[in-house]
């Protein structure tokens, strides 16, 4: 199994850490981690709730400050460069943190030009984001009247107006409908075709294993394994044969069953809730 890479930083990929550290008093949430994404990977990281996977994203997008360690993203020191790193990154962070006295359409030109677009730029690519996104008939509506997958869309919406390089994702798809959903996957396969890097985490293990191909797994603030599907695959496969478990001919585990294996999340008989029996 393809474990944490101790690698030192060298530039090569779109995100590196080394010993990446947040500590909130006496409580460590994230642990010396160093992790390494190559550019144009759609890479996914999971882990259970508590892990520390949004506190990682935080650190990663500048809205948190590491406790200690480095970030590289697009190999520019993050610290060093945070403003020329903020511009050519998107983010659609856990809690939205968008303005709710705003319309869409004002959201949108809004960030448009916080990235630098001109005004003309700005105001084409918001209404062709808001027909793409089904908001076109709530583009004079406040923020605050949307509905959740609503914001998420819109969220996602300002994440892209700039053609980022590195794209953040923090569970995008919780609360879409079906429909926008395969739209705004269609739409980020089609970024990763031109280059572009998505970190994407999501509880959703599903959607993470027809997304993604690469997976890093962080449990109890410590990165406990990191590669492609078919790398954590093989590892886990081989960890059963070593403890005596043969694996079925032609049976494929699936990202949950490696998941588990890796975090150890089966429970025993002796675990199970008495009154349901």
């Amino acid at each position: 199994m393809a474990t944490e890479n101790t690698t030192p930083l060298n530039g090569a990929a779109a995100i590196e850490t080394e010993g990446l550290t947040r500590r909130f008093g006496k409580l460590v949430a994230v642990d010396g981690v160093n992790l390494r994404v190559e550019s144009g990977q759609f890479f996914g990281f999971l882990g259970p709730n508590g892990a520390g996977k949004s506190t990682m994203i935080k650190m990663l997008t500048g809205l948190l400050e590491p406790s200690a360690g480095r970030i590289r993203i697009l190999q520019l020191d993050f610290e060093a460069n945070a403003i020329a790193v903020k511009s050519q990154i998107g983010v659609v962070p856990e809690g939205l943190a968008l303005f709710d006295r705003l319309t869409p359409a004002e959201y949108l030109n809004f960030a448009g030009r916080m990235y630098g677009l001109d005004t003309k730029t700005a105001g084409q690519r918001s209404e062709e984001l808001l027909e793409f996104m089904q908001l076109a008939d709530h583009r004079g509506s406040l923020v605050a009247d949307l509905s959740h997958g609503m914001k998420k869309k819109l969220a996602m919406a300002a994440a892209v107006i700039h053609g980022p390089k590195v794209l953040f994702l923090d569970e995008p798809f919780e609360g879409i409908d079906a429909i926008a959903a395969g739209s705004l996957k269609a739409m980020l396969q089609r970024m990763i075709a031109r280059g572009a890097t998505i970190f994407l985490t999501s509880h959703v293990l599903e959607i993470v294993e027809r997304l993604c191909s690469h997976v890093a797994i962080i449990h109890r603030g410590k990165l406990v394994a990191q590669g492609s599907l078919e790398e954590l695959r093989a590892g886990v496969v081989a960890q059963r044969a070593d403890a005596g478990e043969a694996q079925p001919a032609g049976d494929k585990l699936t990202l949950e069953q490696i998941f588990l294996d890796i975090v150890g999340g089966s429970r025993g008989a002796g675990e199970e809730l008495s009154w349901l029996g």
